[in-house]
């Protein structure tokens, strides 16, 4: 069983903006500081900040337009590797494990939303910590298919995580973005999301 981050790198700095920009929404980043978070030069930064507020998305780094800016996200996005398993109380055995972990998709919207019926604890590893996990699989669960998916992306996906109830879960950007990319009724809890987290709800 392999499990490792998209050797795709290429879009990582256009999502780690996105990031930064969705969790700081109301502009008290200046692009110097976005940039600097980002990990990336402030060149390259302004350019893909100008490209965007050219798109009427952002005014300076205020997001003008978040369900849109989200959209763009996802057009731009390197998909997260995964691998899918069988654990019991999947939950349980990811908070004893110790190592760090956040989770996302319709686990984590129950713990920050509670609309979706959790079917899925779907959850991002750290690349030094996967071969871990994957040893802890073979102890106390199944390969191939099954309650539980391990994803390996760029460990920028872990900015601003919360810790909800002793649960971990993504930034509540990072989990919009996700769910999006999920079908049916993930995308209903995403756009719920995107309303009640950027004020829109009354629009």
């Amino acid at each position: 069983m392999l499990l490792e981050k998209p050797a795709r790198e290429r879009g990582f700095k256009k999502e780690r903006l996105h990031r930064i920009l969705l969790n700081h929404p109301d502009g008290e980043l200046s692009r110097y500081e976005v940039a600097k978070q980002a990990g990336v030069s402030s060149s390259w930064a302004y350019e893909y900040l100008d490209r965007l507020a050219g798109e009427e998305l952002l005014d300076e780094t205020t997001v003008l337009d978040p369900p849109a800016l989200y959209e763009y996200w996802q057009e731009t996005r390197v998909k997260p590797n995964a691998v899918r398993v069988s654990l019991q109380q999947p939950l349980n055995r990811i908070r004893e494990a110790g190592l760090d972990y956040a989770l996302t998709t319709d686990e984590a919207e129950q713990v920050h939303q509670g609309f979706l019926f959790a079917s899925t604890a779907a959850f991002y590893v750290r690349e030094d910590d996967i071969d871990n996990w994957l040893d802890l699989v073979e102890q106390k669960g199944f390969v191939g298919g099954g309650n539980t998916e391990l994803r390996a992306t760029d460990e920028h996906v872990f900015y601003n995580a919360q810790t909800v109830e002793s649960v971990r879960t993504v930034s509540i950007p990072q989990l919009i973005v996700d769910l999006l990319d999920e079908d049916g009724p993930a995308v209903e809890a995403a756009n719920r999301l995107i309303n009640h987290h950027h004020g829109l709800a009354n629009e």
